[in-house]
């Protein structure tokens, strides 16, 4: 199966239609409700409830999901005489719903085609498709032209070429798979002028968004989020508590962090840990949807 882990949490909603074709005097037996077997659909609702939630185990990449809410809904329809049928499944997590909604779909209209054969010999099932599928980060797009970014490495012991920077380049890395090309990148010392003095150069070249790597600790040496903390305008605590809530579901280090995030002029920073895993959380909390906060500084609202 397809590891999901590091997919954030969200709202998952999908929808299906299907169809099963069937004669006009079925759609009349139908609506006179004289089907021999009964109320089609009402046993058609049920079989499509029951087939979702047992989707995972009738096709083997599907991830078990705790379905929040579906709705099943039938309609006739006489041109061409035929069982319309409707299923929308909502779901918060890490994974897309749309094969319960055609599943239940899939399965209520062989459900009807059971209940009708008895009186109808040019059956048929057909259009099974998905109509709306929304959630996950893909859903909205954040940019139109890709914003300019830039890399700050606050690391005594990278600067003095001790160790070697992987988080800085784990960062470039995230962002070339958000089709961003980081414009600027530079290692400091741990130093609060330093990283204060880098970060007032690049905001007045006004790069859009500055990410740091390191000092985010609580060691003696951790001075980036104090540095930051005392230039920034505006507090984006937001972007950091998804960053943390996202971290500490896979490490309990995750709560040690001091992260910080805000704006300066209409320059976003956010300081990142130190550790290239530590990175790679971090990120997938907020991309793509932290490059929407330019747009919000510019007075583009939500």
């Amino acid at each position: 199966m397809r590891d999901i882990t590091s997919k954030i949490t969200t709202l998952r909603t999908a929808k299906a239609i299907g169809t099963v074709f069937c004669s006009e005097n079925t759609i009349l037996l139908i609506q006179k409700n004289e089907i021999p077997k009964g109320n089609i659909f009402e046993f058609a609702r049920a079989a499509g409830f029951f087939a979702a939630k047992k989707t995972d185990q009738l096709l083997p990449h599907c991830h078990p999901v705790g379905i929040d809410s579906m709705e099943m809904s039938f309609e006739i329809s006489h041109q061409p005489p035929a069982i319309l049928i409707s299923a929308e499944t909502k779901f918060i997590g890490r994974t897309g719903i749309e094969m319960e909604s055609l599943t239940a779909v899939s399965i209520a209209a062989l459900t009807i085609y059971d209940m009708l054969k008895p009186v109808d010999n040019q059956l048929s099932i057909g259009d099974i498709k998905l109509i709306d599928k929304k959630g996950g980060k893909s859903e909205r797009k954040y940019f139109n032209t890709p914003p300019s970014c830039a890399v700050l490495v606050c690391s005594d012991s990278t600067f003095e070429g001790k160790r070697e920077d992987n988080s800085g380049k784990k960062i470039i890395e995230m962002l070339e798979k958000q089709g961003i090309t980081t414009v600027e990148y530079k290692i400091l010392p741990d130093e609060k002028i330093a990283i204060q003095t880098q970060i007032k150069t690049w905001v007045e070249k006004d790069i859009h968004y500055i990410f740091t790597t390191g000092g985010t600790g609580l060691g003696p040496r951790d001075n980036t989020v104090s540095a930051v903390s005392e230039i920034l305008e505006r507090d984006a605590d937001g972007i950091t508590e998804a960053m943390r809530a996202h971290g500490q579901m896979r490490t309990p280090l995750a709560m040690m962090s001091r992260a910080v995030a805000g704006s300066i002029a209409y320059t976003t920073i956010i300081t990142l840990p130190g550790s290239s895993d530590g990175v790679r959380e971090c990120l997938e909390a907020i991309l793509p949807a932290v490059f929407h906060a330019r747009k919000m500084l510019k007075g583009g609202g939500h």
